[in-house]
């Protein structure tokens, strides 16, 4: 990926770098992770404390869906779950 498709930030203010809304979509931070968080569904009651915690933003509201796409692995979603719900399991390489 060349610079030549952020060219535009160059056009902005001398000395900033500022990125428009949604650059951040074309960077998948989730290769960075080395653990994914995997959810038991059968013990998840859907409370949504993991949603809340969430740096990233990256589980959905109910809690029933992860985008490891965007998760970087950091496990906070596993250190909130009150019901055990959620383990974090080694990527494979």
């Amino acid at each position: 990926m060349g610079m030549e498709k952020y060219e535009w930030f160059v056009r902005r203010a001398k000395g900033t770098l500022t990125y428009d809304p949604g650059w951040s979509l074309d960077n998948r931070t989730g290769a960075w992770r080395a653990e994914r968080p995997v959810i038991d569904r059968d013990v998840c009651n859907n409370c949504g404390i993991c949603w809340l915690y969430c740096p990233d933003g990256v589980i959905t509201r109910d809690g029933t869906e992860i985008d490891l796409d965007y998760c970087k692995g950091c496990g906070i979603c596993k250190a909130v779950c009150a019901r055990g719900a959620i383990d974090m399991e080694r990527e494979e390489a």
